[in-house]
């Protein structure tokens, strides 16, 4: 199916700002010990990289990173439930976890993260969202870190995709209706 034009929501130079920003953010709130960083597959990838890379070299030193794969939607539709496609090999108790995705949406992905990963005793657990799209939460789920927060559209670029196309953008853009 094609699409109209993409239209740029957040261009490339406004991220990287935001995500050094948010870098620094995380390393002033974890002094003691770098927490674990878990990226969810595979929409938050170029964020949690682009991440990794903007903190302090002595704190990124000690950063621990793993994914996990999730998956909830099948093109631009959200199916209702979560599966497991990928879990993480890490041990999470007594450590500081943090959730890093690529936008929170329903809410539903980051609610089943959070259960699952409470159940292996974390000392802490916080998440870190380059998007949130409170407008779509149907599950109340805590933002700890938050990128941006936009209005109901949907979004493509920067790890987003529409059918697997898109993610490999630089900014993020607004998918346009079907033509």
């Amino acid at each position: 199916m094609d699409h109209a034009p993409l239209q740029v929501l957040i261009d490339r130079e406004t991220l990287h700002q935001r995500v050094a920003q948010l870098a620094g953010q995380v390393a002033a709130d974890y002094p003691d010990s770098p927490p674990l960083m878990v990226g969810v597959l595979n929409g938050a990838v170029h964020f949690m990289m682009e991440l990794l890379a903007c903190l302090p070299e002595a704190f990124a030193a000690g950063v621990e990173y793993d994914f996990v794969g999730v998956s909830s939607y099948s093109g631009g539709e959200s199916q209702g439930q979560v599966r497991l496609t990928k879990d993480v090999g890490a041990d999470l108790g007594g450590r500081e976890v943090l959730i890093v995705d690529g936008i929170v949406d329903t809410g539903l992905t980051v609610d089943f993260l959070l259960a699952r990963f409470r159940d292996r005793n974390p000392r802490s657990l916080k998440v870190c969202a380059l998007l949130d799209k409170p407008a779509r939460r149907r599950h109340p789920v805590p933002v700890h870190y938050r990128g941006f927060a936009i209005e109901d559209v949907f979004v493509v670029g920067y790890g987003m995709d529409y059918d697997q196309r898109y993610r490999a953008l630089n900014y993020i853009g607004v998918l346009g209706q079907p033509i």
